[in-house]
């Protein structure tokens, strides 16, 4: 019963994220969505300034300190280990929609592009970050990044095994493109507000410094074949002229809206 029950309980967790992912595409695009990055009450740009200040920084340590190895082995003293990510995936969940319920626009206007071509550039940038993230996290196996796969094989009763060390498509050319979808997403916007800048920079700089620590991580799980890999792949910014093996490659560590880690 408990298998079905942790299963169940996997399966919730993913619909959350599901929910929050589309919500969050139109929550940073603008549409279709009752409130997005710029809509909504207005309160005087301090408070404004420092109510979303505070809605990230929950996200940055609950999306750092749960992903952390030693919080995990902690935390599974608690939370059976099958439903591990699960839980991760839907307390991030959960930090992003109170981010989104809560977050408090700006006025002023940074740029504007208004229609014609530059637009559909700008628009399409947008589409092409969102596009490389779901990409990138069937390249290292989705199901794994948001926990299907530990309850499915709690399920069925085998033993979870780690992915492999991997450098399929994308991750022979950056390491973390994950980040570069989302980074093309949080910075394509036609209107740039002063809210949504806010935003922009503040994510930007958290995933710079996320980078470090779970680059840390991998080396320790890793060793050496990681090494390699981060002295012959750039970190966010492609080389098209970079060539490695598709063997060894990050295999797990994406947040985001998102997810996961990254």
């Amino acid at each position: 019963m408990k298998r079905i029950v942790a299963f169940a309980y996997g399966i919730a967790c993913y619909g959350v994220f599901f929910a929050t992912l589309l919500y969050a595409i139109g929550f940073l695009g603008n549409f279709g969505v009752p409130k997005s990055i710029d809509s909504g009450r207005e309160d005087p740009v301090f408070t404004a300034l420092v109510i979303d200040a505070l809605l990230l920084a929950l996200f940055a340590l609950q999306h750092s300190i749960m992903a952390r190895p030693a919080f995990k082995r902690a935390w599974t003293r608690i939370v059976p280990v099958p439903v591990e990510r699960s839980t991760y995936v839907l307390f991030s969940s959960l930090a992003l929609l109170l981010m989104f319920w809560q977050w408090r626009p700006m006025g002023g206007v940074i740029w504007n592009i208004d229609g014609g071509t530059g637009q559909t550039i700008v628009f399409g940038l947008y589409a092409a970050g969102l596009l490389i993230v779901l990409v990138s996290t069937f390249l290292i196996n989705h199901f794994d990044l948001f926990g299907l796969r530990q309850v499915y094989l709690y399920l069925t009763g085998r033993k979870y095994t780690q992915l492999e060390f991997r450098t399929p498509f994308f991750y022979r050319y950056v390491r973390h493109p994950l980040y570069v979808g989302w980074l093309l997403a949080f910075w394509a916007a036609p209107v740039m507000t002063v809210a949504h800048l806010f935003f922009a920079v503040m994510t930007t700089a958290y995933i710079l410094v996320a980078i470090r620590f779970e680059e840390r991580d991998l080396i320790v799980a890793h060793g050496e074949k990681y090494r390699r890999y981060r002295e012959q792949v750039p970190m966010i910014i492609p080389s098209l002229q970079t060539s490695v093996s598709s063997e060894p490659a990050p295999a797990s560590t994406p947040t985001p809206a998102a997810v996961p880690n990254q």
